[in-house]
């Protein structure tokens, strides 16, 4: 009855372990997003997780985006409307970064990110070492092929 509209090609297949991911891991990713975004707002740009050459989390500056939206001709303005209108005490955005191609991380969690962060109780260095230590071990991008 349903299909997949993209097939499971290389290009792909990073982005379906990355939705994994997220899924397994909704609550520590809403709680590290609020944790970022009370010590920085958004004076960094937008959380990233880079795939390559080992994914681990970086920041994206508006600029950067808006440059690389100007090179895939204008396809990413839902993302930066996303991003212009983001409610961090209610979504998480994020965007991952895998062969030289972005996929927008967006969600609603419940609960909010703020009480994920404190039902959590770690600090942001924990978060971010934790969740690349599990981004790590999922094998993501392992793959070159």
């Amino acid at each position: 009855m349903f299909t997949n509209p993209q097939p499971d090609t290389p290009d792909n297949k990073w982005r379906h372990q990355l939705d994994r991911f997220i899924k397994s891991h909704h609550l520590e990713l809403a709680a590290l997003s609020w944790a970022l975004w009370q010590e920085n707002g958004n004076s960094q740009g937008t959380i990233g997780i880079d795939l390559e050459p080992t994914p681990h989390f970086v920041y994206c500056p508006d600029t950067a985006i808006e440059q690389f939206n100007d090179r895939v001709e204008n396809r990413l303005q839902e993302l930066l409307g996303l991003i212009k209108h983001y409610k961090p005490e209610i979504e998480v955005l994020m965007v991952g970064i895998g062969k030289d191609q972005v996929k927008l991380i967006y969600f609603e969690p419940k609960p909010e990110p703020p009480v994920c962060f404190q039902q959590l109780g770690k600090d942001v260095d924990t978060l971010l070492e934790e969740l690349e230590v599990k981004l790590l071990a999922t094998g993501i991008n392992n793959d070159k092929s």
